[in-house]
C-alpha cells in the first residue's frame, strides 16, 4: 500500500503481534489481520482473472508496493501457470519500505517462503532482473510518476491505504492516469468498494462491478477498460 510525497521516503511503522506492519502516518495495516496472502488472491488475482489471462509478456501494474507481498503471490502464481518468459510488474510507491522490515512482513507466511528467501538479497535497487520476472519500482509521488510513465499493464493492483486515510492515491486524476496505462481489454481491482472510488474508474472510462470482497469486506471493486 502506499501513501505520497515529492519523493522516495521509509514509511514509519509499527508492528502488530510482532508480525503485521501498521503505518503509522495512514494508521493502517499492510494487508489483512486475517490472511494476507489469502486476501491478495482474493482480490488481486481472482479480481483480474489471473492466473487464466496470463500469456507471455503480461505485464502487471501495482498503485502501493508495501511489503511487496503482492509481487511475491503474484510470481508464485506465474510460475505455477508455466508461462514462458518473464512476467513484467511495475509498482509505484511513495513511502518504499526498509529491505529488513519488508523481509520480516512476508515470513508471515510460509507459502511462499521459498521465495523471500530467493528474492531477499535483491532488495533494495529499484529493478529486479531473474529469467522469470522483471520488476520495476517506481519511487515518488504516483500523481506524478504515473502519468509520466510510459507503460500500459495488462492488469493493475490498486493497493493503496484506505481511501478515507489516504484520499490522494485514489483521486479521480490519478484513477484516469490508471486508466490511460491499461491496455485495451486490461483489468484493475481493488479490495475497496468505495462509491467514489468506483464513481472516478467510471468516470475515467473503465467498465466496473462490485464483486464480493474477502473475508468482513462484503464488496470489492473490478473494473475493465473496453
Amino acid at each position: 500500500m502506499s501513501g505520497q510525497t515529492n519523493g522516495p521516503q521509509e514509511p514509519d511503522l509499527t508492528w502488530r503481534e510482532g508480525k503485521t506492519p501498521v503505518s503509522t502516518r495512514f494508521d493502517d495495516p499492510y494487508f489483512s489481520l486475517e490472511n494476507g496472502l489469502a486476501e491478495t488472491g482474493h482480490v488481486f488475482l481472482t479480481g483480474n482473472d489471473l492466473p487464466a489471462r496470463f500469456a507471455p509478456g503480461f505485464h502487471i501494474a501495482e498503485l502501493g508496493f508495501g511489503t511487496g507481498l503482492n509481487l511475491l503471490a503474484a510470481l508464485r502464481a506465474w510460475r505455477l501457470s508455466g508461462t514462458e518468459g518473464p512476467l513484467r510488474f511495475t509498482t509505484f510507491e511513495a513511502y518504499l519500505m526498509a529491505p529488513d522490515d519488508m523481509i520480516r512482513a512476508q515470513t508471515a507466511f510460509p507459502e511462499v517462503a521459498d521465495l523471500v528467501t530467493e528474492l531477499g538479497p535483491y532488495w533494495g535497487p529499484n529493478e529486479i532482473t531473474l529469467p522469470d520476472l522483471h520488476l520495476t519500482i517506481v519511487t515518488g509521488d504516483a500523481r506524478a510518476t504515473l502519468p509520466a510513465w510510459d507503460g500500459a499493464a495488462d492488469a493493475w493492483f490498486l493497493d493503496g491505504f484506505a481511501p478515507a486515510k489516504n484520499p490522494e492515491l485514489w483521486d479521480p486524476a490519478l484513477m484516469q492516469a490508471v486508466h490511460d496505462h491499461t491496455a485495451s481489454g486490461g483489468t484493475a481491482a481493488t479490495y475497496t468498494a468505495a462509491g467514489h472510488v468506483r464513481r472516478a474508474l467510471a468516470e475515467a472510462g473503465f467498465t466496473v462491478d462490485r464483486i464480493a470482497g474477502f473475508g468482513r469486506k462484503r464488496h470489492m471493486t473490478k473494473a475493465t477498460r473496453p
